[in-house]
């Protein structure tokens, strides 16, 4: 693969930056390198952007909401940039979903760039070089990040972690929603938005928002200067666009005024490098020659109920600690 200049990343040459988002995806250890130095370089011109999470029950309409949002934001001079966590195919590990073909409009379009990314077996669908691919569309120029999880599950704390905006969207049935939701992800949420609040489920839209106020009250806002607000909206009749991204943009106004915002990044990249060192420890103690040559035989007598996880776990790390001692 060719070097890719720097410049040509500021430039926001989207073929530049397909190219430099497949080195930081890399398991290859040179081209993984080549990523990271690239991404050095870049890294003053990172951080100038609003991260959004978006997450929403099956049906909800992830898709169609964050293309129409996207291209109105587009039409307001910004410009955008998705990054989709689909799941891996447990075949070739690529994207299952492909996002590029459900949103056609608004990857087509010059002032954005839309990028499948497949989850490649990481807890909760968050693919593992999410936030180095967020910094590279900073570099080049996009103002406004937006990630796309795979769904309502184990994703949704992971990428709360690594964004300033955390949005939920739900469906305008909110009795049967508000049933089935985990508590903890109504706790995550900066903005509740209620989808498909168009025709005949304007009335149950209605209904949803003030159901899901109420609920809000009864929880501890996890911000000191800003309470989870409730909007509702439709992307297919791209009603209630407008008012979102005033409220994205209070939000931003808030958080910044109070000092709330540069204190969350902070933290943010701190827990980066935390879960960067928990990932690569993971890998060293998998591809240790005698754990790899245990493992069989340990994971045997678990399932055959002659030894507990527990001493187990035990076992194999003690392999690990005993190895890490004597290369001292």
């Amino acid at each position: 693969m060719s070097v890719i200049h720097p410049s040509s990343i500021r430039q926001g040459d989207r073929r530049a930056m397909a190219k430099a988002i497949t080195l930081l995806e890399s398991t290859h250890p040179e081209k993984l390198d080549q990523g990271q130095t690239l991404l050095e370089e870049l890294l003053p011109e990172t951080g100038k952007s609003l991260r959004i999470g978006i997450t929403g029950v099956p049906g909800v309409g992830k898709s169609t909401f964050i293309e129409a949002f996207g291209m109105r934001l587009i039409e307001a001079g910004h410009r955008v940039a998705v990054i989709a966590v689909d799941p891996s195919s447990p075949i070739t590990g690529g994207s299952i979903l492909g996002d590029k073909t459900r949103m056609q409009q608004l990857s087509s379009h010059p002032q954005a760039f839309v990028r499948p990314s497949p989850s490649s077996g990481v807890l909760g669908g968050v693919a593992r070089k999410t936030r180095e691919t967020m910094l590279l569309c900073e570099a080049a120029g996009y103002d406004v990040i937006i990630v796309e999880t795979v769904g309502v599950g184990q994703s949704e704390t992971m990428v709360a972690s690594m964004v300033d905006l955390f949005l939920v969207l739900m469906l305008p049935n909110a009795g049967d929603e508000l049933q089935g939701i985990k508590k903890g992800i109504l706790e995550l949420a900066d903005l509740i938005v209620i989808n498909k609040a168009d025709g005949d489920q304007k009335t149950l839209a209605q209904r949803a928002v003030r159901e899901y106020r109420n609920a809000l009250h009864l929880l501890k806002p996890t911000r000191a200067s800003w309470q989870a607000k409730v909007l509702q909206c439709s992307a297919l009749e791209q009603t209630g666009l407008v008012e979102l991204w005033e409220t994205m943009q209070d939000f931003q106004e808030m958080l910044k005024t109070s000092g709330e915002w540069e204190e969350h990044r902070s933290h943010q990249a701190v827990r980066w490098m935390w879960s960067l060192i928990d990932e690569e420890l993971r890998q060293s103690f998998r591809k240790h020659s005698q754990i790899q040559a245990d493992i069989p035989r340990v994971e045997k007598a678990i399932r055959q109920g002659k030894q507990l996880p527990t001493r187990a776990a035990r076992s194999l790390l003690e392999v690990w600690f005993s190895s890490n001692t004597q290369n001292k």
